[in-house]
């Protein structure tokens, strides 16, 4: 997995691409996020759109990174999961976990109405 880090309207919008399948990308995306939280920016959008496989271990990397933000009172939102990745999360039913946009901008606004 590889990571993008932009920020739009006081969100920080992560840019994952290649597959999330654990190991080293378990480390990257803990540290991106525990980075953020120091820096105090924990409102953040992780962009699936270039993911093309979650695998178990990827799922767990996303749950944490979930759960390392609300303990920080932050929150992570997703953005342009695939239709293969939704169904993974609907059959471990992990969408009532996460929340999940097709467009950024509303994505962006979220955060805002919450």
């Amino acid at each position: 997995m590889k990571l993008k880090e932009r920020e739009s309207g006081g969100v920080v919008i992560l840019e994952a691409s290649g597959k999330i399948m654990g190991g080293p990308d378990a480390e990257l995306f803990q540290s991106t996020l525990k980075s953020l939280i120091h820096e105090g920016r924990s409102r953040v959008v992780v962009d699936l759109g270039q993911v093309t496989w979650v695998n178990s271990t990827g799922l767990g990397i996303l749950i944490s990174g979930y759960t390392t933000l609300k303990r920080e009172n932050g929150e992570m939102k997703l953005l342009n999961v695939s239709d293969r990745i939704e169904s993974i999360f609907i059959v471990t039913k992990l969408y009532s976990v996460f929340e999940s946009y097709k467009d950024e901008q509303e994505a962006i606004n979220s955060f805002a109405t919450d």
